[in-house]
């Protein structure tokens, strides 16, 4: 039995700074254990250019902890009326790395995205050219589709036909959540990729209602059936290698969390790394963790693997019950639970 596994520095390919007095919170908890994130642009308002990219940048690295390396990798959010030109500013930056897709109303702070997936490909036309990846919140917002089927009828509706008409386009599929999400990754071409969260890899929509409703487990897009859990754990253990980290950790304070329309969002930031480790121990697929959390998302990235370390070892720890948020409690991802590793 391994006691300790030493991987290259990890990254986290999704993920929910969000700014002001929150970052004092979230920064630290990513960059003491990741190089890098794929920071989401869903503020209020939203980062749609570079120049806000540029400032909200400088308010990350402003909290990033003294001795520590952590590179922020800056998004920004897709709008009805993104100018062209804004993709080939973004490319000529250095650190603005992908635009999202967020349709209207699909999730936290989407409400200024965009109305109609279908109607700006030329936006998607300047991605490719200019080569900037297309992050993707991979839902309909249709207020007779039922919630469960969302993520698929985004396929067959949308991206389907974006993947054929852009064959030269990065696509990172965020969060999958079912089985047809995973398969169309696995099906389509090479510049195609997914991230998998924790809570999507630990749990299905039992986790969420049954013995009563779990606020701290809801997250959008929403937990899915088990069949649909179990295809995401197969793409993971098998060691697919268009399919990596991405945490989608989003904080809310408790009283945001356990409210009569409760946000979505899990915190997880603090206990991702052990988290993954859980689950691939539990599958005897420790092995496929270093692929997994520090290679095949900065390959697809293309930027360099890091050339340090972090090691973790089989040592119990609980996570914690709250953490200040702002000045707020927040109940973090498996709150109070013990993980049977930490990191050294």
């Amino acid at each position: 039995m391994t006691d300790t596994l030493t991987i290259t520095r990890p990254d986290d390919w999704h993920l929910h700074f969000r700014d002001g007095e929150m970052l004092e919170e979230t920064v630290p908890a990513t960059a003491n254990v990741f190089g890098r994130a794929i920071v989401m642009p869903n503020l209020t308002p939203p980062v749609n250019s570079v120049a806000q990219a540029a400032a909200y940048r400088e308010r990350i690295l402003a909290q990033v902890p003294a001795g520590v390396t952590f590179e922020p990798l800056m998004v920004l959010y897709l709008t009805d009326s993104t100018p062209v030109e804004e993709v080939a500013r973004a490319a000529q930056s250095d650190f603005v790395h992908a635009f999202k897709l967020y349709p209207a109303g699909a999730t936290t702070n989407s409400d200024s995205g965009v109305t109609d997936p279908g109607k700006i490909t030329h936006l998607y036309e300047a991605m490719e050219k200019y080569d900037v990846p297309l992050l993707v919140h991979g839902e309909v917002t249709d207020a007779d589709i039922d919630i469960f089927d969302r993520e698929k009828i985004f396929i067959d509706r949308y991206l389907s036909d974006i993947r054929s008409q852009f064959p030269a386009l990065r696509i990172v599929f965020e969060h999958v959540t079912t089985a047809e999400a995973v398969h169309f990754v696995q099906e389509v071409n090479d510049l195609t990729a997914a991230t998998v969260t924790p809570q999507h890899l630990l749990m299905n929509r039992n986790d969420l209602l049954v013995g009563g409703v779990r606020p701290h487990n809801y997250c959008l897009p929403i937990l899915k059936r088990r069949q649909h859990q179990e295809v995401i754990q197969q793409a993971v253990l098998e060691g697919h290698h268009r399919f990596f980290l991405g945490t989608d950790s989003a904080p809310h304070a408790r009283n945001k969390k356990e409210a009569a329309c409760g946000c979505a969002g899990c915190y997880s930031a603090r206990a991702a790394l052990p988290l993954y480790a859980t689950f691939l121990d539990q599958h005897n697929a420790l092995d496929k963790l270093e692929g997994f959390a520090s290679h095949f998302g900065a390959d697809f990235y293309r930027l360099p693997r890091h050339s340090d370390t972090v090691t973790l070892v089989r040592k119990p720890w609980s996570v914690p019950e709250l953490v200040d948020a702002a000045g707020e409690p927040m109940v973090p991802f498996y709150a109070g639970q013990e993980l049977p590793w930490s990191l050294a």
